[in-house]
């Protein structure tokens, strides 16, 4: 069996915990819960039961009180915020030395003909900025999106989600928005929302907020398993859109807006929305989109990109000796990272590796697939030409 690790700043580890075959019958689908239980809800699961690997993930939430101070003439940085990347590499590379082959973004689990993906994740302090503008609905999907997203990069089909919602005092409505939009994310990936749990802890959390964390489990046959290990130097990198900051990089987020002087509801400068509405655009969605793409076949290699940005994310696709250049110029950064690098003082490389930059997914293609997926779609999605695979390590920009 092989181990998947991943280090997806704000920051969190993928942490391996292999189960092997049970003889056990699953247990009824539920939502469990601390207390009462409010919700059962669960959609429909077609899927016979198939191969199974699992991975286990433990955020390290950065600090939010007692934060470095920064002058308003000083660049920021995500180390400024409170979180540390090098020391979430750190300490991936520490668990390397006990449960060796990480570096992916979902765990394989063999079974049969096939290989079950896991994976599992939260939404970080983008949790901070749905208390303060309110939004609640959306928050859900972010949450989904962060696992299946994660698994579909293996080429494996999301089959089911779980949920755990903790709060110190349940407020059954504002729990209802977000379990809503969970099942939405749902929705949206096709997969079923299992179970999950709620956690009612007094004194725990503050009032009014909660915490939310999510894991996926999708499956994939073996022989259509995308790991990267075929990408030539020459390859092509094509990119996906994001909808905005994703997911990651909020504890900086959340810095710039108390150094900028705007509120969450002023105007994000050239746009026609808030800044906290620009901010709070849930999470795009790709498993269908991708499922689609790679159906079609070409593609050798996909890449999240989360936490560690561009930078960080695409070299965790490539065999050992390659690496990328990416045409900085060829996609449109959004204004909202425009805004948050002007704002905030932030250095281009700083951007690159704490934020997506507008491109929230990168296929690593054959030049005759990538002909296909930039000029193939039809209008029904956008795609990028951003760059090739090189010899050579890391990822420069030019």
């Amino acid at each position: 069996m092989s181990a998947t690790f991943g280090v997806n700043t704000e920051l969190s580890r993928c942490v391996l915990r292999l189960i092997g075959p049970s003889d056990h019958s699953p247990s009824p689908i539920q939502r469990h819960s601390t207390l009462p239980r409010f919700y059962n809800g669960f959609l429909s699961l077609s899927a016979a039961s198939e191969n199974l690997k699992v991975t286990r993930r433990t955020r390290i939430s950065p600090r939010l009180l007692s934060m470095p101070t920064n002058s308003s003439s000083e660049s920021l940085t995500y180390r400024d915020a409170g979180v540390d990347i090098d020391a979430g590499s750190e300490l991936v590379r520490r668990i390397a030395k006990m449960a060796p082959g990480i570096g992916g973004f979902g765990g394989l689990f063999p079974l049969g003909d096939s290989y079950l993906v896991a994976g599992t994740d939260g939404v970080g302090t983008k949790l901070k900025l749905a208390f303060e503008t309110g939004i609640h609905e959306t928050i859900g999907i972010d949450l989904v999106a962060m696992s299946v997203n994660d698994i579909v990069t293996s080429g494996a089909k999301p089959l089911f989600f779980l949920d755990y919602f903790a709060t110190s005092h349940l407020d059954v409505d504002l729990a209802e928005k977000v379990i809503k939009g969970i099942v939405d994310g749902c929705q949206q990936s096709d997969c079923a929302l299992l179970g999950g749990e709620t956690a009612e802890m007094p004194d725990f959390y503050a009032d009014g907020e909660y915490d939310l964390s999510g894991f996926a489990v999708g499956i994939v046959k073996r022989d259509s398993v995308i790991n990267g290990n075929d990408i030539v130097a020459g390859d092509v990198l094509v990119g996906l859109p994001s909808s905005g900051v994703h997911s990651n990089g909020f504890s900086l987020v959340r810095r710039v807006l108390a150094r900028s002087g705007f509120s969450l509801k002023d105007k994000l400068p050239g746009e026609d929305v808030s800044l906290g509405e620009a901010l709070m655009a849930p999470t795009v969605i790709y498993v269908k989109q991708l499922l689609g793409l790679i159906s079609k076949g070409g593609i050798k290699g996909i890449a999240h990109i989360t936490g560690g940005g561009l930078t960080d994310n695409i070299p965790r696709v490539f065999p050992k000796g390659l690496g990328a250049v990416i045409h900085k110029n060829s996609w449109e950064v959004p204004t909202l990272f425009k805004w948050i690098q002007e704002a905030g003082k932030i250095e281009d490389a700083e951007m690159r590796r704490t934020f997506n930059m507008g491109i929230g997914m990168v296929l690593v293609v054959s030049q005759e697939a990538s002909n296909r997926i930039l000029e193939g779609g039809g209008g029904a999605y956008k795609a990028y030409h951003i760059g090739e695979v090189v010899s050579g390590e890391g990822v420069s920009y030019h």
